[in-house]
């Protein structure tokens, strides 16, 4: 008689192997239109070198709205409550592809698009549950404006960090993986996040082999700036029940990499909001490393994130989420100094 544990487990595989199947199948049809009107031309933070199509996002993101909203008319596994806050958050979902989508045919101003980012992740804040706070020491509308500046970053850190071929599958499967194993282990996420993690990490995977260097199919804003949108709900839902470190942890090397760019940016007195090859991991490749040696890099750290962590919920206490704090961030810098260092040559 097959366990409860087991039955969860197909059903996780499933699930997984559905969404990279519909995101295969979709990318395998679209891509002769792609092809046609959505070619990404070489520009001054690109790593490629020749018009390459953009716009997999759309399967991407297809599949893994898709293949949730079928258990849930399907099954009726969840509760009213989880049912109403997805429809909230993929309807947030949907409305930031379509700014992506635009974004990648036609160029919209800065100032409207971060209107509309931040409209999207207002409507996913108004859908996480009002208690428990993150922090609870702030009053409810002062963390609730915090995560509003939050929820935009997070939209735009995904698209700042999809720079050269496998990034951003590098990243957020890993983290999607993490998010399955502590929502499902621990009960850290409600199972209709669980199913959501899952299903995007599935889609990711079908996208996977289309974006192996040499990439022949990008992402576009299409498919990072709601990848954004529904890390940061998934983070945002992990922190309010209780596992703020976890949630810290998971994604921060992308945090590391985009915020100490910025910074910097700033301190030097150039344009941020230009496009720039001047993340970590873009002045990696240019100073040496060969793409498939960042990813396999990033992949590495980002898996050792995971099971940091992990062990911040498996010894709960600030002792452990300190030290896994600092083990993490000493980790991260690691990468980054390796990054900016370049490869060095034998003598």
């Amino acid at each position: 008689m097959i366990g409860l544990e087991t039955t969860r487990i197909f059903g996780g595989l499933g699930l997984l192997i559905a969404a990279a199947f519909v995101s295969t199948a979709l990318i395998v049809l679209l891509r002769p239109w792609l092809q046609r009107y959505a070619l990404a031309r070489p520009n001054a933070r690109s790593s490629h070198t020749t018009p390459t199509p953009q716009g997999g996002g759309i399967a991407v993101i297809t599949a893994t709205l898709g293949v949730t909203l079928i258990v849930v008319l399907a099954t009726g596994i969840f509760g009213p409550d989880d049912t109403a806050q997805l429809w909230r958050v993929f309807a947030a979902t949907a409305m930031i592809a379509v700014v992506g989508a635009i974004d990648d045919i036609r160029i919209i101003a800065i100032a409207p698009r971060l209107l509309l980012q931040a409209i999207a992740v207002a409507a996913v804040l108004a859908a996480l549950p009002n208690d428990p706070q993150i922090v609870p020491l702030l009053p409810w509308w002062i963390e609730r404006a915090l995560l509003l500046l939050a929820g935009v970053w997070y939209v735009n850190l995904v698209n700042f960090m999809d720079g050269i071929d496998w990034m951003t599958v590098a990243e957020i499967v890993p983290i999607t993986g993490g998010l399955v194993l502590i929502g499902t282990v621990f009960g850290a996420l409600p199972a209709s996040a669980i199913v959501v993690a899952l299903t995007l990490c599935g889609a990711l995977l079908g996208f996977a082999p289309f974006n192996r260097p040499v990439a022949h199919l990008f992402l576009g804003d299409v498919g990072s700036l709601p990848i954004g949108l529904l890390l940061f709900w998934l983070l945002a839902l992990m922190a309010g029940n209780g596992h703020f470190a976890a949630a810290m942890i998971l994604p921060l090397y992308y945090l590391a990499d985009t915020t100490l760019t910025l910074l910097r940016r700033v301190r030097n007195g150039e344009p941020f909001w230009i496009a720039h090859r001047s993340h970590y991991y873009q002045r990696a490749t240019d100073r040496g490393f060969s793409v498939p040696q960042v990813i396999a890099r990033v992949f590495a750290v980002n898996l050792a994130l995971v099971v940091l962590a992990t062990m911040t919920v498996l010894v709960p206490g600030w002792t452990s989420a300190i030290a896994a704090l600092g083990a993490a961030t000493i980790l991260v810098g690691w990468l980054q100094y390796v990054f900016s260092r370049g490869k060095r040559k034998r003598k």
